[in-house]
């Protein structure tokens, strides 16, 4: 890994940040992770496109950066080629921070002699750290070491690798706003566009914490089902439905155990309701992570 490091202070007072840009080699998902205190961070910083990559603008930001930087990117310079030619033709380089990481996972990041202390940066293989007016340097390290031994999707190793530099210390003036971005070819709902997914916590006094809930909520509401996780409805399952039913007013039949065509109309009305069709199952079944929500939200 690459560490980058500026100690020197300004005047005034610049925008705090901590954050990640990575590339997923084995599906080519490409985002950014971020967290500060100041008002809609992801209003700010974080800027990707599907099959480009992936740009944190920070510090006094430059957002011009992003669009910019996606363009150098779209044209075949590397990461650390387009961040240079951003750089070099800023004459307020000194002020500012940013990482790229490009969609074959070569990554860079810049921290300018002006920022704040403590920040700096680390980059590897598909990913790219950076942070300004951090606690100390533990922040951006434990983001790099999080995000390389982390599982699953980019979504979640994102997601680990930002709750990590918060735990390490994160922004030194506190906590106020986090985003995450992921972006995938046709991965925006109904494949209309490349936004997989985009959340943002813009005002909170636990803004980390709040985003891993959306990303739960994301997960439930548009991910596809898995088939290892669908029950068939038994007479047990398809009774408790229905109890259930009742109580949400959706259902005003008897207790039959049987998943007949009023129980079927109740539960899609339910389903409708809560923004559960993206795992709604053809026959007799249903998914194991619904039931589980069901029965959280309403039993």
């Amino acid at each position: 890994m690459r560490l980058t490091i500026s100690t020197s202070p300004r005047r005034e007072e610049p925008v705090a940040t901590f954050s990640i840009v990575a590339h997923d080699p084995a599906n080519g998902d490409l985002g950014v992770a971020v967290a500060s205190k100041f008002l809609a961070v992801g209003a700010v910083v974080p800027w990707a496109q599907a099959g480009v990559g992936a740009i944190a603008t920070q510090s006094w930001a430059n957002t011009s950066y992003g669009p910019r930087g996606l363009r150098l990117l779209a044209r075949g310079l590397s990461a650390a080629e387009a961040l240079e030619r951003l750089v070099r033709r800023d004459k307020d380089r000194a002020q500012r921070q940013a990482g790229i990481v490009d969609a074959q996972g070569r990554a860079a990041t810049y921290t300018g002699t002006g920022c704040y202390a403590w920040a700096g940066g680390l980059s590897g293989p598909n990913f790219a750290c950076q942070g300004n007016i951090l606690v100390s340097e533990a922040t951006v390290q434990a983001m790099a070491e999080t995000f390389q031994r982390a599982s699953g999707d980019l979504a979640e190793r994102l997601f680990a690798a930002l709750a990590a530099g918060q735990e390490a210390g994160g922004d030194s003036r506190g906590r106020q706003s986090a985003a995450l971005l992921v972006v995938r070819p046709k991965g925006g709902y109904g494949g209309w566009n490349d936004r997989y997914l985009d959340l943002r916590i813009d005002d909170s006094p636990q803004p980390v914490a709040t985003l891993g809930e959306l990303l739960k909520l994301h997960r439930l509401y548009l991910n596809k089902s898995d088939p290892n996780d669908l029950l068939p409805i038994d007479a047990a399952i398809a009774r408790e439905l229905q109890a259930l039913m009742q109580r949400t007013g959706d259902y005003c039949g008897p207790l039959t155990g049987l998943w007949d065509e009023a129980t079927q109309k109740a539960f899609r009305a339910l389903a409708g309701r809560e923004n559960l069709e993206e795992r709604l199952q053809e026959g007799p079944q249903i998914d194991a992570v619904v039931l589980r929500f069901l029965r959280e939200r309403f039993w």
